[in-house]
């Protein structure tokens, strides 16, 4: 029932979400027929259903490279996430990995429901892994070395400081950015990225994910993950869990505001990074999920629904996002939108509203001097349209159809 109220607030997600639909059905019958192969595609399905769509506007070379550097990050970030492995048995295998995707034989099982499936049946990743050319190979070896040794190192070392922070966020995330950028290097399609960008694209969705599964993370079992940084949220509280608390609601918002006008500062970064970028697969694919950083950041700022549950855009703001994604106009849009969004949430009287909204202020002067806002059809925001409640006689029409023919087909006994 959400779903379809969600519809008849927002009529205009109807097409979006068919496409999208569409997409996932597509996307599902696209896995290849070889087992290892069909293993990893599944479980790229499985493991992260938005990737495994935004993966599909690459071509296949690009994208089977993309689809086992992924895995192997997923794996090795099963390892660091799961909380029941002793530092002393995951230190070794961190530090490890990047020889573990060399070998067929080698799997350790941890993690559960399907992270656990991807461990226990790795030799599939490695056996797709030694398929890949030597530059897509040497890309992703590179990477998850040292993405190994940074997690191993703040698996012995808490995050205390904004520095500690940036440096643990490039570690699992600004790492990622660059070793993309090698394999798209290696595909001949892009030159090679500075990594300071690399770096901030990476940087500006992992800060994202942080502060919106603060919840998920400090209620882990058997210990809480904490990655907020001591810096920030002791000006608030004494103790990191203390933000979950109902009476500490007023300074609980105020720090999550901190964190996410710290995450602002990488947006000037990502526009420069996403404007260089000259194939139009690789560009969708970086695009989209960016744009969704930046909404999911508008919509968790001043929410102190991110310490009561999980706050993400709707289901058909994201299918109109991939839908409308297509050119630099587009993303310009898109954070213009959503910084306009976020702004108007900003709260003078928050400790950081200044420092916030120069960092926004920032971002937009750089969409307006694109000169492309004008380019693009606006989808965030946007007065009502007259013609919604059209809209919804027609979608009713379109379901007694629909029903009318499936009930007109059923067959008797």
């Amino acid at each position: 029932m959400g779903t379809l109220g969600a519809i008849l607030k927002h009529p205009v997600d109807i097409y979006p979400l068919l496409k999208l639909r569409m997409a996932a059905k597509h996307a599902e019958k696209q896995i290849p027929p070889e087992p290892h192969w069909a293993f990893c595609y599944s479980m790229l399905h499985r493991v992260s259903r938005s990737f495994a769509l935004v993966i599909q506007q690459l071509g296949t070379e690009l994208r089977n490279a993309v689809c086992i550097f992924y895995l192997v990050l997923r794996a090795l970030d099963t390892v660091e996430d799961d909380t029941s492995i002793p530092t002393d048995v995951k230190v070794p295998i961190l530090l490890a990995f990047h020889r573990h995707i060399y070998d067929r034989d080698w799997h350790f099982s941890c993690g559960t429901k399907d992270y656990k499936v991807l461990m226990d049946q790795f030799h599939n990743v490695s056996t797709a892994f030694m398929e890949l050319g030597e530059g897509y190979q040497e890309a992703i070896e590179d990477i998850t070395k040292k993405m190994g040794a940074g997690m191993a190192k703040f698996i012995l070392k808490e995050v205390e400081s904004i520095d500690d922070y940036d440096e643990y966020c490039h570690y699992v995330a600004g790492l990622v950015g660059l070793g993309l950028s090698k394999l798209f290097h290696a595909s001949g399609l892009e030159d090679l990225a500075p990594d300071s960008l690399s770096n901030s694209m990476g940087l500006f969705l992992q800060k994202t994910n942080i502060i919106r599964d603060y919840l998920e993370d400090i209620n882990e079992i058997p210990k809480s993950r904490m990655f907020w940084p001591r810096e920030i949220w002791s000006k608030y509280v004494n103790k990191l869990e203390d933000l979950k608390y109902e009476e500490n609601s007023v300074k609980a918002v105020q720090c999550l505001n901190d964190m996410v006008t710290n995450a602002l500062i990488h947006m000037d970064d990502t526009l420069k990074y996403l404007s260089e970028l000259r194939d139009p697969a690789i560009f969708r694919f970086c695009a989209i999920p960016q744009i969704m950083a930046i909404g999911t950041l508008a919509m968790c700022y001043n929410n102190v629904d991110v310490f009561r549950g999980v706050v993400k855009m709707r289901r058909g703001l994201t299918a109109q996002v991939i839908h409308q994604t297509k050119t630099m106009a587009d993303v310009y849009g898109a954070f213009f939108d959503f910084s306009c969004m976020l702004k108007s949430k900003v709260d003078n009287s928050d400790p950081n509203a200044v420092k916030t909204l120069s960092r926004l202020e920032a971002a937009q002067k750089s969409c307006r001097e694109s000169g492309a806002l004008n380019k693009r059809k606006s989808y965030i925001i946007r007065n009502e349209p007259r013609y919604i409640p059209v809209l919804i006689v027609l979608f009713f029409i379109l379901l007694s159809i629909i029903f009318a023919y499936l009930s007109a087909n059923r067959p008797s006994y």
